[in-house]
């Protein structure tokens, strides 16, 4: 049965889980003692990564125009690191443009932490012991992307070449679809269609060592004769719940990777994006040797309640707000 247009789409179970949830994460943070903070839902710079679409807001106040919508709260929540925060979390509402299906919704909920002196094997065990434990499940086990691309796709990402690989596409997209995509591009192909669906499926699972070309804002060093990121995401029963860093701390490699987005932005016809030259100075200031992670909240209901469609975790999901 159609629902009214009024009527919210998750029922008050999912409600009561929520709300059971955050008050979950809230105490679990107390106990290890890290502060919650808030940072705005509204600032003044948008985001470089080519994989991220942000949505604009036509703000104009004391002689300054524009603004965004952000897609994470991590540039100001570094800012705060930078000035002595300490170890922080944060339950924030972001936003990503052209994102709607039974796993995305254009507004979501996020959770984000960040800890000083941790690297990315300490904050995977920390997730572990927050998602195992709101989720009463096995701990997760870790797969390099090298190796479930080999395990489960034939692919090894760093070994096949550039042709080969668009050939393995071409089982999703014609060659002229094709012609201009990116080697990045085509792995993230190969992982959506053949490689995430099966990740967390006895268990759950860490992918970690990403190619250093995926690094994001994460640090890199060799790894098995590859450069490699330190990165690690997340999947149980192949849901993709969180995307981790051992956190770039080097403000000339920062500054470059922005200017490396916007250059692959520009190849894949998207508008450049203006530089945070606050969070910029921010590094440069002294931002400290920490890892943090990003976990979609909604998801992890979605696990919890054993529904496989965003819009049965949220009141409104954006065709009904």
């Amino acid at each position: 049965m159609t629902l009214p247009v009024w009527r919210p789409t998750a029922e008050q179970t999912a409600l009561k889980g929520r709300a059971r949830q955050l008050a979950y994460v809230r105490g679990f943070f107390a106990d290890r003692d890290v502060l919650e903070v808030e940072t705005p839902v509204l600032g003044r710079h948008g985001v470089t990564d080519l994989n991220l679409d942000s949505i604009s807001a036509d703000v104009s106040v004391q002689g300054q125009s524009g603004g965004w919508l952000q897609t994470s709260p991590e540039y100001h929540m570094k800012r705060l690191l930078a000035a002595g925060s300490g170890p922080i979390f944060q339950v924030s509402k972001v936003f990503r443009d052209g994102e709607r299906g039974s796993r995305h919704n254009p507004e979501f909920s996020m959770l984000e932490w960040y800890r000083p002196g941790f690297d990315d094997q300490a904050l995977m065990n920390e997730v572990a012991d927050l998602v195992c434990g709101w989720l009463d499940c096995d701990r997760p086990k870790q797969l390099t992307y090298r190796d479930a691309l080999i395990t489960l796709a034939q692919v090894d990402p760093f070994e096949i070449s550039d042709e080969a690989l668009k050939q393995r596409c071409e089982e999703w997209l014609d060659p002229a679809q094709l012609a201009d995509m990116g080697r990045d591009g085509c792995l993230d192909l190969i992982m959506s269609f053949v490689v995430e669906p099966n990740l967390g499926r006895a268990c759950p699972e860490f992918l970690t060592a990403y190619p250093a070309s995926q690094a994001a804002l994460a640090r890199t060093s060799e790894h098995n004769g590859e450069r490699t990121a330190h990165r690690f995401e997340l999947y149980i029963d192949g849901l993709e719940l969180c995307n981790g860093y051992w956190e770039l701390t080097d403000f000339c490699e920062q500054r470059r990777r922005f200017e490396v987005d916007n250059h692959l932005r520009e190849q894949a016809g998207k508008p450049a994006m203006a530089k945070d030259e606050a969070f910029l100075a921010a590094i440069e200031a002294g931002l400290p040797d920490c890892a943090g992670v990003a976990l979609g909240l909604d998801r992890l209901l979605m696990l919890k309640l054993g529904t496989r469609d965003i819009a049965e975790v949220l009141s409104f999901p954006f065709e009904r707000a």
